[in-house]
């Protein structure tokens, strides 16, 4: 099982106040476990105010008001960037040919000077698992999957992400029960 370029859907019961009622993008998993951004969980912080902490100028003013997301319990003091097109930045994580993960200042240096990528959004943290971790968790109903589909996650405001990737399974979550093997 691969869930790269995936969407973790958390179901209704996920008692880890980490991810309940979040979208995760899974950006790899492999036999060593799974990293993903949760793509629609907000902080307090803007990107003017991620910029200014940081000392880079900001002058889109599109952008500036744009929030940085939790992307997960991991890390949470550090950056990560997940965008299209990949481009050429100096730590990047290449989750399919055109979208990455980059966690290297250049990309935000980049976006401050109006040449980053296309679309973009900045997380504070990440989602990690262990090996088997994932599997487990997925084993125990934890976890919705699908595909991802990168217009859920660059082109709908944040609050409107979940919905859509549960449209994409082609059901209502509202009626599915958290027991596993019971009819």
């Amino acid at each position: 099982m691969n869930l790269t370029h995936h969407f973790l859907i958390a179901m209704p019961a996920m008692a880890d106040p980490n991810f309940a009622n979040t979208l995760t993008y899974v950006c790899e998993h492999n036999p060593e476990g799974a990293l993903g951004i949760v793509v629609n969980r907000r902080t307090d912080m803007t990107l003017s105010a991620l910029f200014e902490q940081i000392r880079i100028p900001l002058d889109d003013s599109e952008l500036r008001e744009r929030p940085v997301l939790f992307g997960g319990p991991v890390q949470i003091d550090r950056g990560f960037v997940l965008h299209r097109p990949i481009g050429n930045w100096q730590s990047t994580l290449a989750v399919t040919d055109d979208i990455g993960l980059t966690t290297s200042k250049d990309v935000l240096e980049a976006v401050g000077r109006g040449e980053g990528p296309t679309d973009m959004l900045v997380s504070l943290g990440y989602a990690g698992w262990s090996a088997g971790q994932l599997e487990q968790e997925l084993a125990h109903n934890a976890w919705l999957t699908v595909e991802a589909d990168p217009g859920v996650v660059f082109e709908l405001p944040v609050e409107d992400r979940l919905p859509a990737a549960v449209r994409l399974l082609g059901i209502d979550i509202s009626r599915l029960s958290d027991d596993v093997g019971h009819a």
